[in-house]
């Protein structure tokens, strides 16, 4: 049975993701896909969907949605919370880490996000027209999600129906990156710096700028010297998520998601795998310091994170909302204690 919701508010910087557009680095397609693959992970697990299965992106002030044909199940994951006003008049809050049953006509509204990126679930996945292998959508190209575009409201969102309401609602604990410095591979580049300057990056502390957005964040702090100004260039070469650049000015470029193919800039080193979630949750002014890990170590700790998530999944717990009967409860309760027999005994 299909779903649908329909936008009645696009809100700001909402776009439709999934877990990316692999295969197509070789034309120059960006990647794409989830900044924070983690959250967006547990927000799909609240309400039963495959961890890629493509999710609203909530970058600034979240989108109002109605149902059209429901009911459909939502869950929200980051700093965020929705307010669900029912059909009937009734209002009911949706904090984040927790899943909400909407019936048709029902409207969600979501609100800011008070740091980083968060993610809104919606049973099924959104199941649009999949692009070059996925619905991430990447503006750059205009393609993927709707157009290639942010929501806008008139947009409509196909999803799947619950066959039934079973009422129970299911939450889980707020997921916790990783604390600490963010961890590093150097290279491919070093040698194009001056002596000392990789040891001298890792021991500063870098403040993430404004001029910073999917495509990758500029970091304002100590500027890093070149070997020679000719070393401030190279061939253009192959880059990828995660991937420290540092142009003429010293002044380093973290790329991100929907980051470029190739680049003319040396790279002094390049995030692992498992912390580039934890960039999707920063904000302009907040403050990031590095660390360097080999290869065997970063494999390890991407290792442990996706044993993380499985736990996490595994520790969603059901739930009944206020207002709502528990009557598997009351039917397993022994609501007789004994039988008196109320009318005069018979004598002979």
């Amino acid at each position: 049975m299909n779903g649908w919701l329909d936008v009645i508010d696009g809100g700001l910087g909402n776009a439709i993701q999934d877990a990316g557009r692999y295969g197509y680095r070789h034309m120059g397609v960006a990647v794409s896909g989830f900044l924070d693959p983690i959250f967006a992970a547990c927000a799909n697990a609240l309400i039963g969907n495959p961890d890629a299965a493509a999710a609203i992106e909530i970058r600034g002030l979240g989108p109002g949605l109605k149902v059209r044909q429901g009911p459909v199940r939502v869950a929200l994951s980051g700093a965020v919370s929705a307010s669900i006003l029912r059909h009937g008049g009734s209002t009911q809050e949706l904090p984040a880490w927790h899943s909400a049953t909407l019936e048709t006509g029902d409207i969600l509204k979501c609100g800011a996000v008070s740091g980083g990126t968060a993610y809104l679930a919606i049973s099924g996945g959104i199941d649009l027209i999949p692009q070059l292998g996925s619905r991430a959508t990447y503006q750059r190209a205009g393609i993927g999600g709707i157009d290639g575009r942010l929501l806008a409201a008139g947009d409509a969102l196909p999803c799947h129906r619950l066959a039934r309401n079973e009422y129970r609602e299911y939450r889980a604990e707020p997921w916790e990156h990783h604390n600490g410095p963010i961890r590093l591979i150097p290279g491919p580049q070093v040698d194009h710096f001056a002596d000392g300057e990789l040891a001298r990056f890792l021991a500063a502390t870098y403040c993430v700028t404004r001029d910073s957005d999917r495509m990758g964040m500029r970091l304002d702090g100590p500027a890093l010297a070149h070997r020679s100004p000719a070393h401030a260039d190279i061939v253009s070469d192959a880059v990828t998520p995660g991937t420290l650049q540092v142009p003429g000015n010293g002044l380093p470029i973290l790329l991100l998601a929907d980051c470029q193919t190739v680049g003319g800039y040396p790279k002094i080193a390049t995030v692992i795998r498992a912390d580039l979630p934890r960039l999707a949750q920063c904000r302009a002014g907040d403050n990031l310091c590095f660390t360097t890990v080999d290869l065997p170590q970063a494999l390890e700790i991407q290792h442990q994170e996706a044993l993380r998530l499985t736990r996490w999944q595994h520790g969603i717990q059901t739930y009944l909302p206020a207002g709502y009967l528990d009557e598997s409860a009351l039917y397993t309760c022994n609501l007789i204690d004994g039988v008196v027999r109320a009318e005069p005994p018979i004598r002979d």
